[in-house]
């Protein structure tokens, strides 16, 4: 019907006077040249004549021989299947058709069976060669997927890709750019409530093996500062779930380079400066262990536990640390050293096997209590064991031959490795076990302590009493780190937030307090050695990297009043 419509307006058009018939030229648009960048694609021919009598023998069938078998027995004049005499001018053709059919059973190759077929699937599969194009796929879907937040890691700009729009389109969002910044202009009229310096999150190192465990502990590779080794044991001691121990590279942050099964959880893990394919891993029973990240095998390079002197307890850390003892004078060794629940402070050698010698074992000490008035003398009752166990230490950033050691009593040892007196000093002040001690890295004099007490204390190593208690919010300190950039800026975590402290700012409360995991509470941190982000591990198994807010870094005169100042208090 339509058809019968349009012929008509094209007849009555015809009969109109005002139809013209014209020829018009129209230009072809430039042809556009894209090049693509791939492989040399390589291109064979290959033909073959089929001919009647290779249809009657089809080389598909099981069991056929092919046809050349026959061709001996019977000259190719007075072959049985040479065409009658009426169609003599054919049989030039048949020796040909015969050669034919020789050379497509030799071509054709023979229908693998479903098992080789498997077999040479699973070849493919795990050639090393696709292993390494999977490797470098993978590279590009994680640099497309967190180019933006990578660029804000790095602090370099962020590439934005051009959008090609019309013109309509373009006055549209110029319209609507207007009106957003009108209603954005109308709420900045009051006070902003709750403003303020925040974090910000820029991704999550977590997958589904490291759910259901809690982070340990967290240490930079001192080589590659991409690389970041983390620990993780179960969130509430069962012995159901295993430890793992992980090494993470931002070039995906979405599954683990490395990973290394623990028969335990991992309590502490880090990578030696020496030797930085090296990783020493702790465990919650006592095991220490050092694998090399360079081998894709799960097996430790060295295990502990051949040692007659292995831990009884839990190491609750360890580190690499370089203290003088080589061949020459001034020549330095790196010695892993580690403290445990056994009440013992341990270096261990690497040689043939893991072998370790006892630097120093902490010895329990009575608390020192007011006698009241009237109060009778009680008897001293015998300690369950004659050593306190030891929880976390730290060396001096400058002499490394004298460590801070802290125990389950909530009591600090300032020790030295050499020399008859290994208790230099001791601190009391903490009510609970202390988690974790740090240097400062600029003043050395000053040291940083937190606590199941709720507390972060702020020594100086002449005076044994603290002199500045921090106190937030009622939950235990997990972990402290100073800021690299300055020294009056330090971070803490307790169960429920995260705390970033300046000094120079206020000694009350925290500049920054947010809480950083929804899902879990927050058990480590650790400053990022090449960005301002920070990051946080919490007991759901996931390390969340945060970008830090523009804190203003003080000067050398007032770092220096400060520690003056804080030096004097008696």
């Amino acid at each position: 019907e339509r058809n019968k419509i349009y012929a008509e307006i094209c007849e009555a058009k015809i009969d109109s006077e005002y139809f013209e018939e014209k020829i018009v030229q129209t230009f072809s648009g430039a042809a556009k040249t894209k090049e693509v960048q791939c492989e040399t694609i390589t291109v064979t021919e290959k033909g073959m004549m089929v001919t009647p009598w290779d249809l009657d023998n089809p080389l598909d069938a099981p069991g056929t021989e092919p046809a050349e078998t026959e061709e001996p027995e019977s000259p190719a004049g007075t072959s049985s299947t040479s065409p009658p005499a009426g169609e003599q001018g054919q049989a030039g053709a048949v020796p040909s058709a015969t050669a034919s059919s020789i050379t497509l059973a030799e071509s054709a190759a023979p229908a693998r069976s479903p098992e080789e077929q498997e077999c040479h699937s699973g070849a493919i599969l795990t050639s090393a060669k696709l292993q390494q194009d999977l490797v470098v796929m993978e590279r590009i879907l994680m640099e497309n997927i967190f180019q933006p937040k990578l660029a804000v890691y790095r602090q370099i700009p962020v590439l934005i890709e051009p959008v090609v729009t019309s013109a309509t389109e373009v006055e549209e969002d110029e319209e609507d750019e207007e009106e957003k910044q009108e209603e954005a202009a109308e709420p900045a009229e009051g006070p902003a409530e709750g403003t303020g310096p925040r974090l910000e999150l820029l991704w999550s190192y977590r997958c589904d093996l490291t759910r259901g465990h809690s982070v340990s502990s967290m240490a930079w590779n001192k080589v590659n500062p991409d690389l970041l080794a983390v620990g993780y044991r179960e969130f509430v001691s069962q012995g159901k779930k295993k430890g793992l121990a992980c090494c993470w590279s931002l070039k995906n942050p979405m599954w683990p380079e490395r990973i290394f099964r623990c028969e335990h959880g991992v309590t502490a893990v880090d990578f030696s400066l020496a030797r930085p394919h090296l990783l020493a891993v702790g465990t919650a029973s006592g095991h220490v262990a050092v694998y090399d990240v360079r081998s894709r095998q799960d097996t430790a390079l060295l295990d502990s536990s051949a040692s007659l002197n292995k831990h009884k307890g839990p190491v609750w850390q360890l580190k690499w640390v370089e203290q003088e003892g080589g061949a020459t004078a001034g020549d330095k060794e790196e010695r892993l050293m580690c403290i445990s629940g056994d009440g013992r402070m341990t270096q261990w050698f690497i040689q043939q096997r893991l072998d370790c010698s006892d630097v120093m074992q902490i010895k329990r000490t009575e608390s020192e209590k007011k006698k009241l008035p009237g109060e009778r003398e009680r008897k001293s009752e015998g300690p369950i064991s004659q050593q306190a166990a030891g929880m976390c230490f730290d060396f001096h950033p400058k002499d490394t031959d004298i460590f801070l050691a802290g125990t389950e009593e909530g009591h600090i040892y300032c020790c030295s490795c050499s020399g008859k007196e290994q208790i230099l000093g001791t601190y009391r002040g903490h009510e609970g076990p202390v988690y974790k001690v740090a240097w400062n890295p600029t003043s050395t004099d000053m040291f940083l302590s937190c606590s199941a007490d709720w507390s972060i204390l702020l020594w100086h190593r002449d005076s044994h009493t603290p002199l500045l208690t921090f106190t937030s919010v009622t939950a235990f300190v997990h972990d402290i780190k100073w800021a690299p950039q300055s020294a009056l800026i330090f971070a803490a975590v307790n169960e429920k937030r995260v705390e970033i402290w300046d000094l120079s700012v206020s000694i009350f409360d925290p500049v920054l307090s947010c809480a950083a995991s929804p899902e879990g509470n927050l058990s480590s941190l650790l400053f990022a050695r090449n960005a301002e982000c920070l990051l946080l591990g919490d007991s759901c198994g996931q390390v969340g990297v945060w970008l830090l807010p523009s804190l203003a870094v003080p000067s050398t005169d007032q770092v220096w009043l400060c520690s003056e100042c804080l030096g004097s208090f008696p």
